[in-house]
Formats: C-alpha cells, structure tokens, sequence
C-alpha cells in the first residue's frame, strides 16, 4: 500500500468486498432490513440479508425486527441494533480488552474495515500516510461529533489546502479492540470513508503478509 491516497483515488479504488476477521470473534453490524430479513454485515464483508432461523459465515440468526436482529456464534446470543456499532459475538469477556486486529485486503489492496467511533458504526480505510483519523464534515456529524469547538487547522489535499478541525476522539473499536483518546482531523470535503491514520495506527505493532494486514497492540 502506497503512503499517500489523495481523495479520488480512495473514491475509485476502495472496494467493500474485505472480510476484517479476529481470530477469536465474529463482529456483526446491521446496516438494514428487507421485509423479515435483515441485514448484516459479518467481519466487514458486503451486506448480507438474513431471515430467523438462516446462518452465514458461522452466524446464525435467531429473530429479526425492524430495528434489531438476534444473532448466536457457538451458543453466544447477542443483539445486534439498526445502525449501531457492531458487536463481537464469541469474544472474551470484556471484548474492549482485545489486542489483535486481523484485515484482509480488498480490491486494489486496500484494507477496508467496519468500526465504531464513540460507539457508533462507520467505516475506516487503512491509510498509513495519514498522520491521523481522518473524516469529512458530514459523516463527523452523523456520528454526532461537535468538531466545530475543535482546534483549526489547515491540510494539504489533492485539491490544495484546506481548512479542518483537529478533534479528540473518546473511543475507536475495530472488532474486539478499542482505543481512547485518538486525535483525529475533520474536513469539508467528502469522503466514503473513514481514513485511519496514524494516530490509531502508532499504537500497534504492523505485519503484512499475503495480503493479510496483523495489527498487534503495543500499548
């Protein structure tokens, strides 16, 4: 993966095909609802759409509502809510205490990941040249963050430079690790996804191999 995307190669060259797997959990996210399915995103791959008593990927599904599902992995239930942040279904106990991201790459090879921020659900793109987490103004707002009181500042872009807001972020989970207090930059322009940079990134030891990108938690 080269160091630096500028916006519109992110645009064309992401794919949403990626599986981001732990080694000893399932996330599920659910994105939507189709009459009495529902659904899901498992481990960060394509929407899947699920019915009760249906399974995929080792996850099966016990009831489906409009705004939430019941899954079950090797006897764990968990529900899963419309728009929220995944769940680790099969995790240790306390799933923020995890220290291993396992990505795979996607199309292009970029590693595209499904999260949270501050407990709600988004999409990140691995991007180790940028400084920190980076997003644009109008997904920071469906997060509910009130970058406008953040500190100014300017970044240079693909189309020059550009003001932004540098913010503190409480919480950044992917599966079953979540990090606090992670500076991130917020910008006016859009973009599809998330940008996770640096700030995130620092706090692990990387390994790619095989188109397999290990995160292990330094501290």
């Amino acid at each position: 993966m080269t160091h630096a995307h500028p916006i519109r190669q992110i645009l064309l060259g992401v794919s949403l095909t990626l599986c981001a797997c732990a080694a000893l959990a399932q996330s599920v996210a659910m994105t939507g609802g189709m009459g009495r399915k529902a659904l899901l995103v498992i481990n960060g791959g394509q929407p899947k759409a699920l019915a009760a008593g249906e399974a995929h990927l080792g996850v099966k599904v016990i009831s489906v509502t409009s705004d939430q599902t019941v899954v079950e992995i090797a006897g764990q239930r968990q529900t899963v809510v419309l728009g929220g942040a995944p769940v680790s279904v099969g995790a240790r106990s306390g799933g923020s205490g995890g220290s291993q991201i396992v990505l795979t790459a996607g199309q292009g090879g970029h590693f595209v990941t499904q999260g949270s921020i501050n407990g709600r659900s988004t999409q990140f793109v691995v991007d180790t040249g940028a400084t920190m987490i980076s997003m644009g103004a109008a997904e920071a707002r469906r997060l509910g963050i009130a970058f406008e009181t953040g500190q100014r500042m300017q970044a240079h872009t693909a189309n020059g430079v550009t003001s932004g807001y540098r913010i503190s972020l409480g919480t950044v989970r992917i599966q079953d690790v979540e990090v606090h207090n992670v500076e991130a930059a917020v910008m006016p322009m859009g973009m599809p996804y998330i940008l996770l940079g640096n700030s995130f990134l620092s706090r692990f030891q990387m390994k790619q191999e095989n188109g397999t990108m290990t995160l292990q938690r330094r501290f």
